[in-house]
């Protein structure tokens, strides 16, 4: 026992991983900042509006502080399976996968159920983001062209307008190759922000008639948009997979920690002062609080767009490469292409149905941060840490880190649970309306 154990300490999954294409270290963190920076920046002043400020800015740091933690559990878990297990990388579903097999006998027989549950948690995550961009473009759109041009379209015609542009991007199958698509969306999402940051200091900020904190109804609606703005992990592995240098992403500096600091210090700011600007006058996206006249106004918009259309490339990614590996053995090996052509296009008309069905932006947003942001940021990356701990009763001096593995979890079922319940609410009363 002795001897395998220090054949375990000995393997280094990082010396076996052969990767044709490896992203640098600055490549992965603009993928992990891109992936995470996206239409939630410009959600957070809502989140405010529903959290209040000074509970939004207590309350978003301690966010950021749960999530940056629960990736260092997804992603140290995953190095100690490679270890265990001589093999030199996992994804997301592997390492779930891994971690139930080798795990304690009561819970081995759940293996394949908590594959099914990660790679639908995976699938839902990615496409339900692509619907909310769907949303968010087509609500834009209709903002800009209906006051320019005086029309009256539905925003339903914009979200279909909207879906043009990424039957290209979805189309893209190797992540090096999105990395100058992701650098490219982040430097205009900064713009965007810059400008919007211009117009909301523009006017005097008061806290005047703002609230401090929230209502029990509408605490779920803070905590689904932040996580939603936080949402991101399920790039973590697939990055780290493919780095140059994989020894870089965690640590006290590493890609991670960076990625994460960045983004929590952005998206408070831009919540808080958001928020103080328009208090509730804060829409979904903070741009359309902007005024609709003014070119400078109307550019954050556009740059927004332009963005997210270049981001929908790494947005589908994950959930192409799950499905695609589970029936490219169907199909004869002459016909992958066309069968990859074909089934991006056809989840990308769907998408764009889900979106037609539900056009409102605010429920959207809530709902895509509670069951994504519930499970797979919060719920899977704790339960995998306590299952591989659980063989060896690694959880330190009186069982501290599983307490700390079940508050965590806790915390995850409730973003789950009552985050889903009050989302599904608004979008039924969305249909009641029509």
């Amino acid at each position: 026992m002795e001897q395998k154990s220090c054949e375990v300490k000995e393997y280094n999954p990082f010396e076996h991983r052969k990767i044709e294409k490896p992203n640098s270290t600055i490549g992965t963190l603009i993928h992990l900042v891109k992936g995470t920076l996206g239409t939630g920046i410009l959600s957070m002043p809502l989140a405010f509006r529903n959290g209040g400020f000074a509970f939004g800015i207590v309350g978003t740091v301690i966010s950021g502080i749960i999530y940056a933690h629960c990736v260092y559990l997804l992603v140290s878990t995953s190095r100690k399976a490679c270890r265990r297990s001589f093999v030199p990388m996992l994804g997301y579903t592997e390492t779930v996968e891994n971690v139930f097999t080798h795990g304690p006998r009561g819970i081995k027989k759940y293996t394949i159920l908590a594959r099914r549950c990660t790679d639908v948690q995976l699938l839902l995550n990615s496409y339900l983001l692509i619907c909310v961009y769907l949303v968010f473009i087509g609500n834009t759109l209709r903002d800009i062209v209906n006051h320019d041009y005086q029309l009256e379209w539905d925003t339903r015609v914009f979200i279909f307008l909207a879906a043009v542009p990424l039957i290209f991007t979805t189309q893209i199958r190797e992540l090096k190759y999105l990395v100058p698509f992701s650098a490219i969306a982040n430097a205009l999402i900064i713009t965007a922000i810059g400008i919007t940051m211009f117009y909301i200091l523009k006017e005097p900020i008061t806290l005047e008639n703002k609230s401090m904190w929230p209502a029990w109804n509408t605490l779920p609606a803070f905590i689904g948009t932040v996580m939603y703005a936080l949402l991101g992990i399920e790039y973590v592995l697939p990055n780290e997979n493919k780095m140059k240098r994989p020894e870089h992403m965690l640590g006290n500096c590493g890609v991670v920690n960076v990625a994460v600091c960045f983004i929590t210090a952005l998206y408070t700011i831009v919540g808080a002062l958001g928020y103080a600007q328009f208090g509730e006058d804060t829409k979904g996206s903070v741009t359309l609080n902007l005024p609709a006249n003014e070119a400078l106004a109307k550019s954050t918009q556009l740059l927004t767009i332009t963005a997210i259309i270049l981001s929908t490339g790494l947005i589908n990614y994950v959930p192409t490469d799950i499905l695609w590996r589970k029936v490219q053995h169907k199909i004869h090996p002459k016909r992958h292409n066309f069968a990859q052509i074909a089934f991006r296009f056809g989840m990308l008309v769907l998408l764009t149905a889900i979106a037609v069905g539900v056009p409102e932006l605010e429920p959207f947003v809530g709902l895509t941060g509670s069951i994504s942001g519930g499970s797979l940021v919060v719920i899977i990356p704790a339960v995998i840490d306590t299952v591989f701990r659980w063989p060896a009763g690694d959880f330190g001096r009186m069982n501290w880190i599983l307490v700390k593995n079940v508050l965590v979890l806790v915390f995850g079922l409730l973003v789950l649970g009552i985050g889903t319940y009050f989302s599904v609410v608004d979008i039924i009363a969305i249909y009641e309306k029509e």
